[in-house]
């Protein structure tokens, strides 16, 4: 099946400099055998994202969860031990999420988008960030993000098809 996003197979990591003022942009896709409500379900249970990645810490609201304007701050202990702080800018349940973090002196905006295909859902995330330099310790931040988002999006990939219906 080919993405068309990057015209690539079912797991397809994309990265790519803008030329736009050092924007860099980088995209991931998993596919599931949930349907788009239950891997909905499954990614705004911020209380469950232990289950989903090792990398957090404490994660706190202010505002109501998953509503336009709430805030999310999220420690994370790899690469780096840092705080992300969300605000969510846009929100349709069961279809898509967009936000904007800002994390070490970067700026990130990422959208999530969850469509629904014959046999399950795609699973969609891309994000555009700018920020100091191109790396961090050494690390180039596109390369830190792609193996991040690979990592949560894999493991989340499994926790939804654990919930979809044997068929």
């Amino acid at each position: 099946m080919e993405d068309s996003l990057t015209g690539e197979g079912r797991a397809a990591p994309y990265t790519a400099q803008n030329s736009r003022n050092g924007i860099v942009r980088v995209e991931h896709v998993v596919w599931t055998k949930a349907i788009p409500e239950v891997a909905w379900e499954i990614f705004t249970d911020w209380e469950n994202w232990h289950r989903i990645s090792n990398r957090y810490g404490a994660i706190q609201w202010t505002g109501t969860p998953w509503a336009t304007g709430s805030r999310i701050r999220v420690e994370i202990f790899r690469p780096f031990k840092a705080t992300v702080d969300r605000v969510i800018t846009v929100i349709e349940p069961g279809q898509c999420i967009a936000w904007i973090n800002h994390v070490l002196g970067y700026t990130m905006e990422q959208w999530v988008v969850f469509q629904p295909v014959f046999d399950g859902t795609r699973i969609a995330t891309w994000l555009e960030f700018t920020g100091p330099g191109p790396t961090i310790e050494g690390r180039l931040v596109h390369e830190m993000i792609q193996e991040y988002l690979q990592e949560w999006y894999e493991a989340f990939r499994r926790e939804c098809d654990l919930a979809a219906p044997s068929i």
